[in-house]
């Protein structure tokens, strides 16, 4: 076990490690395969911190810093854990005057976490949308798929609560 495996298990396990060296010795040497490991590494992974992204690198002897300027390019690519559950809650003019605010205010107290940060036991990630056009329903929040309209801040613990 080398000096990049010892540092990566201090965030994962040597089973994850494993899929990791599989996912990057499947890619090596193809040209164009930076991305579709980094798309298998998040999920098998479900984030890219510091560590894997030079693990990438050396695995598929690129610069480091081509691969942390794709990981920060795309959105889809993320370097902290995310949560079980993505709950967006919308503060585009018609849901944020229809109190917007108030759910996102709600959502940080309940959970004690700022938009972008996601739930020490990762259940939720919170993050902010300027629209999800279902301005009729407004004020919405969305949990993963699912859209709940005319929502409250005090439904919301209710709602939240159905997704485990």
């Amino acid at each position: 076990m080398n000096a990049e495996d010892i540092e990566l298990l201090k965030e994962f396990t040597a089973e994850q490690i494993e899929k990791l060296d599989a996912i990057i010795a499947k890619h090596r040497g193809k040209p164009g395969g930076l991305i579709p490991v980094l798309e298998e590494a998040q999920v098998a992974l479900e984030y890219l911190p510091v560590s894997v992204q030079k693990k990438v690198a050396n695995g598929l002897n690129l610069p480091f810093s081509r691969v942390y300027g794709v990981v920060t390019f795309y959105s889809f690519f993320t370097m902290k854990p995310r949560g079980r559950h993505t709950v967006r809650v919308c503060l585009g003019t018609a849901c944020y005057v229809r109190g917007g605010k108030a759910l996102a205010e709600a959502l940080r107290k309940e959970f004690g976490i700022k938009e972008g940060e996601t739930t020490p036991d990762r259940r939720f990630t919170f993050e902010s949308v300027r629209c999800l056009g279902a301005c009729g329903l407004g004020p919405v929040v969305v949990v993963d798929e699912d859209v709940h309209g005319r929502m409250k801040p005090s439904k919301l613990k209710d709602v939240l609560s159905q997704y485990n």
